[in-house]
């Protein structure tokens, strides 16, 4: 693969003209993300633990806003090795920093309320649920396979590239690398087994598009190597939510004190890191507020690995460019952050994400989503029944298709609705529908 075709200006739906512009093509993907109706939608859909209530933990919003910043370091830092290598040839290089940051803004876009455990919601339903009946409705196995194996990452290809009903062709019309940057998983469902994917089969013809006008390796019939962006949005992602995940535990009592100085301090080696030691040793003795503490603690630890997966993605440039890079950059840590890492991963297993608070949220998805999906296709398939008449106008306009539409297209119209969703508007409707809101404050 070549830079030279990996940075485009391209953008989905539109055909190329120039246009002046005091910022520059990527900054405007940026601000068009963060001023949009999904992205502030983000800041009421869950991370990982319940939505916040005398003590304030992350949310999607938060999680991609840190995401970016951490995202746009790895990319200057990328920025100005390319640089150095192509000089005044590769003249987009210098932008890096802003296409990374602009697919962190959109990398969570596409999840649905509740976290993760909304896809597995979504998923379940069509696979164990009242809605594998629907099978024998779907003309295509690929389709099914969409709607068995619901996968944020893909749902978030389409809220940003589709032309839904009023809106304009090409979604946000976003540049075609900052698309390519956040397709992790760069194949269809149900492709050789694989568990993620990174896009529906009604964007395959727009990621296909992509990849073409990029120059996208195709390492196999159906399988594409990643855009070289991806490493860095995915390291980004994977060291915030590792090591946010342990503040957001220790403000909530999950973790006590000295077990999360221990995690923390652990990505230090006591002999080669004995100044950066010595000077966190002096910033906590002067600071006396525990949660200053660990958060001093914990932006010293993004630094570490924001500088280690940049080293790393820099020694492996040619692999990555060729295709050939396996895995994930933090996946090649060096000793101590390695092991560090993998302990907070096993903390974050064993006492965060199984913890009663996020296992209730897990539930109360399950069956708000199941339900909403239960009803919501039954009234988009049989809109001829009294009761469907009531329930499709809360169905946005953007998302609706004509009655005759073939019926995978108009159970995708019920997923785009539900998984655009905040927690506490399908919480709301889910009330409203059960009946519990009528006569009072049930």
């Amino acid at each position: 693969m070549d830079w030279k075709r990996l940075l485009s200006t391209k953008r989905t739906g539109q055909s190329t003209h120039p246009r002046h512009h005091d910022r520059t093509q990527f900054q405007r993907d940026y601000d068009r993300l963060i001023f949009s109706s999904p992205f502030r939608r983000m800041q009421d859909k869950t991370q990982v633990f319940p939505l916040p209530g005398s003590v304030f933990v992350h949310n999607r919003l938060t999680h991609s806003l840190e995401v970016a910043s951490v995202g746009r370091s790895l990319g200057n830092n990328v920025a100005r090795f390319l640089n150095k290598i192509y000089g005044e040839s590769l003249p987009l290089a210098g932008e890096l920093g802003a296409v990374v940051a602009a697919a962190c803004l959109a990398h969570d876009m596409g999840n649905p309320p509740f976290g993760h455990s909304g896809e597995k919601a979504i998923s379940d339903f069509f696979r164990y649920g009242k809605g594998q009946n629907l099978k024998t409705l779907i003309d295509s196995h690929d389709v099914w396979n969409d709607f068995i194996d619901f996968e944020g990452n893909a749902n978030a290809l389409r809220v940003l590239t589709h032309k839904f009903t009023g809106r304009r062709n090409g979604g946000f019309a976003l540049t075609y690398t900052t698309v390519a940057s956040i397709v992790k998983y760069p194949y269809s469902s149900g492709n050789n087994n694989l568990k993620k994917y990174g896009f529906f089969q009604s964007e395959k013809e727009i990621f296909l598009d992509v990849v073409n006008e990029l120059g996208i390796k195709e390492l196999k019939p159906g399988v594409f190597a990643r855009h070289p962006l991806v490493y860095l949005v995915e390291a980004a992602d994977d060291i915030c939510y590792q090591v946010m995940d342990i503040e957001d535990a220790h403000k909530l009592g999950i973790l006590s004190t000295d077990e999360t100085r221990r995690l923390l301090r652990a990505f230090y080696d006591p002999q080669k890191n004995k100044e950066q030691l010595s000077r966190i040793n002096e910033v906590c003795r002067e600071v006396t507020d525990i949660n200053e503490q660990i958060a001093y603690l914990r932006a010293g630890v993004i630094g570490k690995l924001v500088n280690a997966c940049s080293d790393i993605f820099i020694q492996h440039h040619d692999k990555i460019l060729n295709g050939t890079f396996h895995g994930s950059l933090t996946d090649r840590l060096e000793e101590p952050l390695n092991e560090a890492m993998r302990q907070c991963s096993k903390v974050g297993f064993e006492k965060i994400y199984r913890h009663p608070s996020v296992v209730e949220i897990e539930i109360a998805g399950f069956k708000i989503l199941g339900t909403l999906l239960e009803e919501f296709i039954e009234a988009v398939l049989h809109p001829e029944h009294y009761y469907s008449g009531l329930l499709l106008p809360f169905i946005p306009k953007q998302y609706r298709v004509s009655g005759d539409a073939p019926v995978h297209l108009r159970i995708q119209t019920v997923l785009d609705f539900i998984s655009g969703m905040t927690d506490v508007y399908a919480l709301d409707l889910y009330r409203k529908i059960q009946g519990t809101r009528l006569g009072g404050k049930n």
